[in-house]
């Protein structure tokens, strides 16, 4: 995720936000499989098979991995995706992980994982409110 110059980052965080004006942005001008990273963080599961189809395994584990999916935090591992798994277990709140990012001034990554964080912690108080229970 480095490679991505710092303001298509700041643009991920900002559609990991929910903001779908960055979201389409993204999707539009070269960067589909941000929006789709953002969106499958989301649980969006039509936007987890593009990862999968168009060859970013990588950033469909990293959505599983912040749901907690041991499995794929482990292929991070096996696959040698290090810096994904080190924002995995920062979107998770482990503190040395996000202090790795403080350390290395990578506070993109730091604000990357944070707003993953919350939108985990929002989206399940969303799957556990009984009033948006469809049946």
């Amino acid at each position: 995720m480095v490679e991505y110059p710092p303001k298509i980052l700041i643009a991920l965080s900002e559609a990991i936000d929910e903001n779908s004006e960055i979201l389409y942005w993204l999707l539009n001008n070269g960067y589909p499989e941000l929006a789709a990273l953002a969106n499958a963080i989301h649980l969006n599961k039509e936007a987890f098979d593009w990862l999968m189809k168009n060859k970013f395994p990588h950033f469909a584990a990293l959505t599983k991995a912040v749901w907690e999916d041991k499995n794929a935090l482990h292929w991070l591992k096996v696959n040698q995706f290090e810096f994904l798994k080190t924002l995995s277990l920062a979107s998770l709140g482990q503190e040395r992980s996000l202090q790795w990012f403080k350390d290395r001034d990578l506070i993109v990554f730091f604000r990357i994982a944070l707003k993953i964080q919350e939108a985990v912690r929002r989206k399940k108080h969303e799957l556990g409110d009984y009033h948006k229970m469809h049946f």
